[in-house]
This record gives structure tokens, C-alpha cells and sequence, in this order.
């Protein structure tokens, strides 16, 4: 998962840096120029909304899986740990 974030960030770090380089050497006038940067910026801005969102709801679905698995284990012991307690109660009262 941390090398999928280290990635994510990559990519979108090498995409800023390149529009914006690629904005600087054009040949329009300055006015164009910001226009453009600002367009794009939002672009970005809303593509990282995007991806985030969706980050959130993976987060979301690993965590409730995870969950889910959790409670099913933890029946599971105690299913177990009852009936060593109905065995041991067996034993001893064959005792009495």
C-alpha cells in the first residue's frame, strides 16, 4: 500500500511539474500563459479530489472487511472456549 501512495504522489508530482514547465515555455503571452495554469491547476485539483475519494472508499471497504473478518474470529474463539468449558464440565461430573 505505501508503495501505491509513493507512486500515486509520483505521478501526480511529475504531472504539476510537467504542465507547468510545459505552460512556461510556450509561446503565448503571459495572460494565456496564467489562464492555462490555472485551468490546469484546477484540472489536477480535481483529479487528486477524485483519486482521493476513491482512496477513501478502498479504505472504507478494507476497514469493514476487516472487521467483518475480526468478529467472525472472534465467535469463532469463543464458540471454541465454550465448548472446552462444556467438555471440562463433563469430565468433572463424571467425577462426582
Amino acid at each position: 500500500m505505501a508503495n501505491n501512495n509513493r507512486f500515486f504522489w509520483g505521478v501526480v508530482t511529475a504531472t504539476a511539474v510537467g504542465a507547468v514547465i510545459g505552460l512556461l515555455f510556450a509561446p503565448d503571452e503571459g495572460n494565456k500563459t496564467r489562464k492555462k495554469i490555472k485551468k490546469k491547476t484546477n484540472s489536477l485539483a480535481s483529479e487528486l479530489i477524485d483519486a482521493l475519494e476513491k482512496s477513501k472508499e478502498k479504505a472504507v471497504d478494507v476497514t469493514g472487511n476487516l472487521k467483518d473478518k475480526a468478529q467472525k474470529y472472534k465467535d469463532e474463539t469463543v464458540d471454541t472456549a465454550e465448548q472446552y468449558v462444556d467438555d471440562a464440565n463433563d469430565e468433572i461430573n463424571k467425577f462426582k
